[in-house]
């Protein structure tokens, strides 16, 4: 037999007991956006060629164009369009640049941990490493905004075998680092559940512009087609469709005047969706039934 995560069960999504969220919609959309900060000169960072040796400037500054610019464009947006978002936030931002931080969480918008830095990842840290790791993106946010996060993106994605007991420890009720499913899923740890919020793995602004090249319009294209698909479907069953957003991608001008058709074609259908973030959709989970939502 295989190993096992031992993290859930499987569970057919056309098998399983029916439930709305808010207000009776059937389809819940959360837009989580990344706000990031590297070290200069060491550790990791997405490039948009072939990686430079070190201090790579080139590749620095490009990121930085996000806190500088591209995620003021995407506050701009956000506040036209009346847009809630989830802002993913590396800790050492309230440092370098807490400003960009208060503009979002002074809007109403929540802010989900997203570990201390992109230059570094959990998968590579010993497990006392990544239990400060925690701690101190846990400590920095609940210093700044008054409350801990209840919600964990790790950077790039990457988990240990330890990290589910350590942030269901350090009081996390949900993380978005498991791309399993549409629905939301209860996953099991030695501390009880934490509750998986889905977030784009495939559809993601990064893997699609930079690693995949697609071209802004047929990303933006392809978001728009997952939206009417899944609208459609969620007359059969309740799903979540993730929107992510890197402030350094979208924040782009070119990309954002695509993106901009994608949030226009979503508010024709306002009425008919949940627009809203992955805290409130962890808090309806939660207040539903034993039983109606897979996992442990």
């Amino acid at each position: 037999m295989l190993k096992s995560h031992g993290r859930y069960s499987y569970s057919a999504i056309n098998r399983r007991p029916d439930y709305c969220w808010k207000n009776g919609q059937r389809l819940a959309v959360h837009l989580s956006l990344n706000l990031e900060h590297f070290a200069f000169g060491e550790g990791m960072g997405n490039d948009y060629a072939s990686p430079h040796p070190a201090p790579n400037h080139r590749s620095f500054a490009w990121r930085d164009y996000g806190n500088r610019v591209g995620a003021w464009r995407l506050l701009e947006l956000a506040e036209a369009y009346d847009l809630p978002y989830a802002v993913l936030v590396n800790t050492e931002l309230y440092d370098y640049c807490p400003q960009l931080i208060q503009a979002f969480s002074g809007r109403g918008d929540e802010i989900v941990a997203h570990g201390r830095t992109n230059a570094e990842r959990q998968a590579d840290m010993a497990i006392d490493e990544e239990r400060r790791c925690i701690e101190e993106a846990t400590t920095a946010i609940a210093r700044h905004e008054g409350q801990p996060p209840q919600g964990w993106l790790a950077p790039y994605i990457s988990q240990t075998n330890d990290s589910l007991e350590l942030l269901k420890a350090a009081g996390y009720r949900y993380m978005m680092d498991w791309p399993l499913d549409d629905q939301p899923v209860w996953m099991r740890t030695r501390h009880g559940p934490i509750l998986s919020v889905p977030y784009a793995h495939d559809l993601n602004d990064s893997f699609e512009c930079i690693i995949r090249r697609t071209p802004s319009q047929d990303f933006c294209n392809n978001l728009i087609d997952q939206f009417d698909e899944m609208l459609a479907e969620s007359e059969r069953r309740p799903l979540v469709m993730p929107i992510v957003l890197h402030s350094f991608i979208l924040g782009q001008p070119y990309r954002l005047r695509q993106f901009r058709r994608v949030i226009e074609h979503i508010m024709n259908h306002r009425d008919r969706i949940w627009l809203t973030r992955p805290g409130a959709i962890c808090s309806h989970i939660e207040q539903l039934p034993a039983g109606i939502v897979p996992g442990g």
